[in-house]
């Protein structure tokens, strides 16, 4: 069977892989922390940098890339501290805003 964030074999009857799982394990004890608290703990796992970026860019269940769901999470937190309500950047957001690009220019948005 293969690995549901990288997609390497993760052996018979498993659906992750040991260096997504312990990955992943990280991810959830350090829910809602920023991306760079999170890339020291994910290197001391053990996990090649190309295994990061694997899962990082990993859409398991279909609730969005985990990197967009760290990127939402924080944009969420900023909203929250200026006294907007919680909850509305989604991953999906993040994707969307990701693949739009980046401004070219001050008057200039991206196509």
């Amino acid at each position: 069977m293969r690995c549901r964030f990288c997609r390497r074999p993760a052996g018979l009857l498993r659906r992750r892989c040991r260096p997504c799982l312990s990955l992943w394990a990280v991810f959830g004890r350090n829910r809602g922390a920023p991306l760079h608290d999170l890339l020291p703990l994910m290197a001391a796992t053990g996990a090649s940098p190309e295994e990061v970026r694997a899962f990082l860019g990993a859409d398991p269940d279909g609730g969005g890339a985990i990197e967009d769901r760290i990127a939402a999470e924080m944009a969420n937190q900023l909203f929250e501290s200026f006294g907007g309500t919680r909850g509305r950047q989604t991953p999906e957001d993040v994707r969307r805003l990701r693949a739009r690009g980046a401004w070219r220019s001050f008057g200039q948005r991206p196509e």
